[in-house]
């Protein structure tokens, strides 16, 4: 039996496992325990280690749902933010994750809700250029965020649109993949996306996603700090300051047992 906590920020889910249960095939397992019909059905696992470092209080390593291996989750991140805050009565977060050590400052709670004020970084953001995919030309801006992004600017959310995401995500110029963002500017403080993540697909929202679409539209001129980013599971804000910060809620869900 494996225990597990799971928590979901704006409906981007996660389940929290301690990393000793990983064993030899973390992989396999985290497919099986993410599956939404024949497991506990999440986006991926943060599995959960002593931290390697004293600047931090523990270590994740995330797993997407597809058993591939993902740098960071910013919502996933703060998932594991609010399990300290709820189980251990943490209020300053310090997560060592495969992009570095990520602050997560809470700022309020509300039983099982928890906001946070993350640290994200200083944003990497590229010049726009162009994909060949079948015979059109899809431009988009590349950010990193500790994890790669191609933001992709757009008047509408067409129908099918996460077919072609797919095929964005997968092209040879991202020999790693890369996640994807559609954005929609509404005004110059507020913008809509849909998300396309590695895999995990489409997802509600994404917090690495969010800092991304934000991080482009500022840095391109057609949105101002401070954002408000609508996703479909719930909106999170987003500050360019010192560094990129982001705001949101993680909810703990509940808890259980997974029998191997």
């Amino acid at each position: 039996m494996i225990p597990f906590v799971k928590a979901s920020a704006c409906g981007n889910d996660f389940l929290i496992v301690d990393g000793q249960y990983a064993g030899t095939t973390p992989e396999e397992l985290t497919r099986r325990m993410c599956d939404r019909n024949n497991g506990v059905g999440a986006d991926g696992v943060e599995w959960v280690y002593p931290a390697d470092t004293a600047d931090a209080d523990l270590r994740i390593g995330l797993i997407n749902a597809d058993g591939s291996h993902a740098e960071i989750s910013g919502n996933g991140t703060r998932c594991v933010a609010a399990w300290m805050a709820i189980e251990r009565g943490t209020k300053v977060a310090r997560i060592e994750t495969d992009a570095g050590i990520k602050v997560c400052e809470l700022t309020g709670r509300d039983g099982y809700v928890c906001e946070f004020k993350t640290g994200m970084g200083q944003p990497e953001v590229g010049a726009e250029f162009g994909l060949e995919i079948g015979s059109a030309n899809i431009f988009g801006v590349p950010v990193s965020v500790g994890n790669p992004h191609f933001v992709r600017f757009v008047d509408t959310f067409e129908a099918g649109w996460q077919a072609l995401a797919a095929k964005i995500g997968a092209h040879t110029h991202f020999p790693a993949g890369t996640n994807v963002e559609l954005v929609r500017v509404i005004g110059p403080h507020k913008i809509e996306l849909r998300i396309f993540e590695r895999g995990a697909g489409e997802t509600l929202s994404s917090g690495t996603g969010t800092s991304a679409a934000a991080a482009a539209a500022i840095y391109s001129k057609r949105a101002q700090s401070p954002l408000k980013v609508h996703a479909p599971g719930g909106t999170q804000e987003v500050r360019w300051e010192s560094e990129l910060f982001l705001f949101g809620p993680a909810r703990v869900l509940c808890s259980g047992k997974f029998f191997v």
